[in-house]
């Protein structure tokens, strides 16, 4: 008899062994569940708040309108970037692929009004800006925006 108590007590244990294997599985393993791979980082950009910067509008005005930017030129002309990236990965812990990068540029003049706006990406390797479709000569600002582009990823 007392042979019997001591099996259902060994059963009982392995049944509550399995169950706590299973329950650390499904937790390690929750997550892998909804992973979509895909990351925003930075300035989100909505096109219609883009649109709103105008030639000639205040510092403040693009203030209200876009928010603190990411950074802030430090040589030369005055010059305020939003600077956004995404990535996508196939599986976590993998090595993320950039998929799009952009950094949407605002000039300023003396008189801090908005002198002339830009949307940098990447095009063929080489950083282009979207609103004029031309390549920024080189120079500090070109050699700023082909960096930026660069080490994003690294931070």
């Amino acid at each position: 008899m007392q042979t019997s108590r001591t099996t259902k007590a060994d059963i009982g244990g392995a049944r509550i062994a399995r169950l706590v294997f299973a329950a650390a599985l499904c937790v390690s393993l929750a997550g892998c569940i909804g992973y979509d791979g895909e990351l925003q980082r930075g300035y989100v950009a909505d096109d219609r708040l883009l649109e709103q910067v105008k030639v000639g509008s205040s510092a403040e005005q693009v203030l209200v309108v876009l928010g603190t930017p990411t950074s802030t030129s430090t040589v030369g002309s005055s010059a305020w970037y939003y600077i956004s990236q995404k990535t996508k990965q196939s599986f976590a812990f993998q090595q993320p692929d950039i998929v799009e990068q952009r950094i949407f540029a605002v000039y300023f003049d003396k008189a801090k009004k908005v002198e002339r706006v830009a949307n940098y990406g990447l095009q063929d390797g080489k950083v282009f800006d979207f609103v004029s479709r031309t390549t920024p000569t080189a120079g500090a600002e070109s050699s700023f925006l082909a960096s930026a582009m660069k080490n994003l990823l690294r931070f």
